[in-house]
């Protein structure tokens, strides 16, 4: 199984709680992560937010001030579709005044932000606080990355309604599957979904509509959307 599919493997396990499965990727990854916070909004290129879950109070103050003040790791990342490091706090005074202080007050050394996307689409960002300054060495930057690749499949699963907040063993290979490992789904779902103008979801069952139908892998159909040689108008 994938470091993807073993994370959301370990939400199946704790759900049942009145926690819910964003709420459980965020508690999981300050767990691996060793953070002392970890926060995960939606946005909207038209400036509207939304917080969809913490893994604790200060986790969830610390994202509302930075969507209320319009500044800081999630708002950049969001806007560059870029990883955001502060891995030094006085590097920020500059760069998100308004939201350094709040994050000295609150003693958090370092955040990084990672951008969530599909292909050309944003939905918003995963945001990691250390107390400690410094960077994350290589094996948390890749964890980090894998919980961001998870944070994707639960955030596009959620648009399900059928899902009803929860994910069962019969969705979690398919949730997973091709997907997190080929780029190239990745685009051409936010390709279909701007297409047809249909969810995420709905651009990711018609790419395997599609792949099905012509006896074909979802790479190859996904690649073919992304030449251009496939259009779902």
């Amino acid at each position: 199984m994938t470091p993807v599919g073993r994370i959301l493997m370990s939400l199946m396990d704790e759900a049942g709680s009145d926690l819910t499965l964003p709420e459980l990727l965020c508690r999981s990854a300050k767990r691996e992560l060793d953070a002392v916070a970890v926060g995960l909004a939606v946005m909207a290129p038209d400036a509207t937010s939304e917080l969809v879950a913490a893994s604790d109070p200060a986790a969830q103050e610390l994202e509302v001030l930075q969507l209320t003040l319009g500044e800081g790791p999630c708002v950049e990342a969001f806007r560059t579709g870029r990883l955001v490091q502060l891995t030094e706090l006085g590097a920020g005074e500059q760069r998100w005044p308004a939201y350094s202080a709040h994050l000295r007050e609150r003693g958090v050394g370092a955040v990084f932000a990672f951008p969530l996307r599909i292909g050309g689409i944003r939905l918003g960002a995963l945001d990691v606080y250390r107390t400690r300054a410094g960077a994350l060495d290589d094996d948390d930057l890749s964890l980090a990355l894998h919980f961001v690749d998870a944070a994707v499949v639960v955030l596009l699963h959620l648009q399900d309604p059928a899902s009803q907040g929860s994910l069962d063993d019969s969705r979690l290979d398919d949730a997973v599957d091709g997907f997190t490992t080929h780029p190239e789904v990745h685009q051409a779902t936010g390709m279909v979904s701007v297409q047809a103008v249909v969810s995420l979801h709905d651009a990711l069952l018609l790419l395997r509509a599609h792949a099905y139908v012509a006896d074909r892998s979802i790479i190859e159909v996904a690649r073919d959307v992304v030449a251009r040689r496939i259009d779902f108008r």
